[in-house]
């Protein structure tokens, strides 16, 4: 007889409290109950359940194998639960968190193809330059940069992004053409808020060089339609000024120095199972931007 069906038919036993109650459940016969518990005693060498004319009840081993049969069908269902999972159809919502100018120009275009993809799931796109709480704003996946701490999370490496130096062609025309980093220092710099630390712009095999400037934003956008704007010279992401750069709407200065690389990575929380949702979204991001 097959061991797990063996285990389930004695789980129905224990649990209804008699081999005949268990066949109505099981949709066998009480005989067929019957064999299902004696193959499962004579594998283990020992009685299971104790019966007499008037009731039966279970063995002491017969207790603490119930124990264990539940939980191994337990972990049976589970398996089987998340093999259907991975191959379900994605549905529902999907919450994602991106920074604002990442998820403007890079997430968005990977949602809307995902949307393509898989037209039972909506996703609930949420920008914004703070580090969200995942568990407490019901986010589910969200991309990082920088270095991340221990937070339990799991996280999916995608590619680095790089910082280049970029400003306006009025501006340089007005105040000429930084050559080095050195240079900066007699520009106009246009500062992030929240850079560590904001008036220290790194430079790959430099030491930090110290820049000012009379504008602090805590946006990439805001700052992206600063340097547009002419307002002076910016370090900003590589896929924030890609499109301004091929349009000659902005110039890269100091192309031959390179900026250390900017970790990127997708997280989730550490769940026993990923919905169907949210793995095809995951391998659709690892796909694009890995």
């Amino acid at each position: 007889m097959d061991r797990l069906e063996s285990m389930a038919v004695f789980a129905r036993v224990a649990e209804a409290g008699s081999f005949s109650a268990a066949a109505k459940i099981c949709g066998l016969s009480p005989t067929m109950v019957a064999n299902h518990v004696q193959d499962l005693e004579r594998r283990l060498g020992t009685r299971l359940i104790q019966r007499t004319t008037r009731r039966q009840s279970l063995t002491e081993v017969g207790q603490a194998f119930l124990a264990d049969c539940l939980d191994v069908l337990a972990r049976v269902e589970t398996a089987e639960d998340a093999a259907r999972e991975r191959h379900s159809r994605p549905i529902g919502r999907l919450r994602v968190s991106a920074a604002v100018s990442f998820g403007t120009t890079v997430v968005t275009p990977l949602v809307r193809d995902y949307l393509r993809l898989y037209p039972d799931v909506d996703v609930d796109l949420r920008l914004t330059d703070r580090v969200v709480d995942l568990a407490e704003e019901g986010i589910e996946a969200a991309f990082r940069f920088g270095d991340l701490p221990d937070s339990g999370l799991i996280a999916r490496s995608l590619r680095p992004c790089y910082r280049q130096v970029c400003a306006s062609p009025d501006y340089l025309a007005k105040h000429g053409v930084p050559l080095t980093p050195a240079d900066l220092a007699q520009h106009h710099c246009l500062l992030f808020r929240d850079g560590v630390p904001r008036n220290r712009w790194q430079f790959s095999g430099l030491p930090p060089v110290p820049v000012s400037g009379r504008f602090v934003a805590d946006n990439g956008s805001a700052l992206l339609s600063a340097v547009r704007d002419g307002l002076g010279v910016a370090l900003l992401a590589d896929f924030e000024i890609a499109a301004d750069i091929a349009a000659g709407r902005l110039v890269r200065l100091l192309g031959n120095i390179d900026t250390p690389a900017w970790p990127l990575a997708l997280v989730h929380l550490a769940e026993r199972r990923m919905t169907a949702k949210l793995r095809r979204f995951v391998d659709l991001a690892l796909q694009r931007l890995g």
